[in-house]
């Protein structure tokens, strides 16, 4: 299981993963314009399907993860993340898109719970392994932004699902070759959590866990999903050319990933709770100064704003590595996905009606305010020690 190859491919399906989540997003101007919609904003509550199911779709993957086998949900996952792409690509209207997005957050849901706890078997190291997992997975968004681009100006935007869509089952067969198949299902195994807490503090854990993860993803739903439009926007005045804005919003992604390396390789060495609560509360001053900045100001503030988003992502997945035994990782992570991303999801299907209400200004001002209270959950977490003192006892 711990090959290298194996890990690579785990790690480029987190990629695949995002990736295929925000294909819609940065090609909405497009596809609407295409099926005669006025405005972007009417059509971006179509693809709320994909994100309530990448949520609710998460309970029963985990679940299957443990019980079936996570090497054989993986599979799924290429080939049904594939199959269901180059369906929207051959979508004539705007709910037979819907009915394909949806189909696509369904087998995406596999992902979190089901290919983390994948890679996290063994690993010596999880924070730093969740860390590059998470620099892969962000990297995922940053290809997203600059080939859907790319797609959308020389192919146009049925290109942008049809092509990831043949290369993401082509992946499905590659991992079939490479990973071997297990001989037990995770349940079967035994396995330790990697810190002891009381049954209370291990609650009390979840319940910040899922309700941070249910803030940040709201954050994270909205940023990934509106900045394309967002740097669109406040641009005008610089250049308006989609794929060099795509490229500009690539970069923003791709820089503002390493800060998951760095966090990840944190986690390893200090307690959670600090470190958590730092970069949540850092959250707030970037965002209050985007809601103002416009042009390459804005494109500094977003640079902030994502470093610092990106940069909580690996808490929840490290708190499960540490506090839960692996025959039962995907599980206690899919209740979790299914119950924040169901939340979170809310923030897709709310976007467009509130860019269209407020405005991105008003909207990165009740960011902020998202990010506070990430910020007060996370003070409810159990104290404990250095990550190494706690392993070790």
């Amino acid at each position: 299981m711990h090959k290298r190859s194996a890990i690579l491919l785990l790690n480029v399906a987190h990629a695949v993963d995002h990736m295929f989540l925000l294909i819609f997003a940065t090609a909405v101007a497009s596809i609407a314009a295409d099926f005669g919609f006025a405005r972007w904003e009417d059509l971006m509550p179509f693809g709320v399907g994909a994100f309530v199911m990448f949520g609710l779709g998460s309970l029963p993957s985990g679940r299957l993860g443990d019980l079936w086998g996570r090497r054989a949900m993986m599979i799924v996952f290429f080939f049904g993340l594939g199959a269901s792409s180059l369906l929207a690509s051959v979508a004539q209207g705007p709910w037979q898109l819907a009915g394909a997005l949806t189909l696509i957050g369904s087998f995406a849901s596999i992902y979190h719970p089901v290919g983390i706890p994948m890679l996290l078997q063994g690993a010596a190291r999880p924070g730093a392994t969740i860390g590059i997992n998470g620099l892969a997975g962000n990297l995922g968004i940053a290809v997203a932004a600059a080939v859907t681009g790319l797609l959308v100006q020389w192919l146009g935007w049925r290109a942008a699902f049809a092509v990831p869509g043949v290369v993401c089952m082509a992946l499905g067969l590659l991992f079939m070759r490479i990973v071997a198949p297990e001989t037990e299902s995770p349940a079967q195994r035994k396995g330790g959590a990697k810190v002891r807490l009381s049954r209370a503090q291990v609650a009390r854990a979840l319940a910040v866990m899922t309700v941070a993860s249910a803030t940040g993803g709201i954050l994270f739903n909205l940023t990934t999903n509106g900045n394309a439009q967002l740097l669109t926007e406040r641009f005008r005045d610089v250049m308006s050319d989609p794929a060099t804005l795509g490229l500009l919003l690539a970069s923003v992604y791709a820089v503002a990933s390493l800060a998951q390396v760095v966090v990840g390789r944190l986690i390893d060495r200090v307690a959670l709770k600090p470190l958590y609560l730092g970069i949540a509360l850092l959250q707030v001053p970037v965002l209050l100064f985007s809601s103002q900045a416009q042009g390459w100001w804005l494109y500094a503030g977003l640079l902030g704003t994502m470093v610092f988003i990106f940069g909580a992502i690996p808490f929840t997945d490290a708190m499960i590595a540490r506090y839960v035994d692996d025959n039962m990782r995907s599980r206690v992570a899919g209740l979790r996905l299914a119950v924040s991303l169901g939340i979170s999801s809310l923030a897709v299907w709310l976007l467009g009606p509130l860019v269209k209400g407020m405005g991105f200004d008003k909207l990165l001002l009740v960011l902020a305010g998202v990010a506070l209270c990430t910020a007060f959950t996370v003070l409810w977490l159990p104290s404990e020690e250095p990550a190494s003192a706690t392993a070790s006892a």
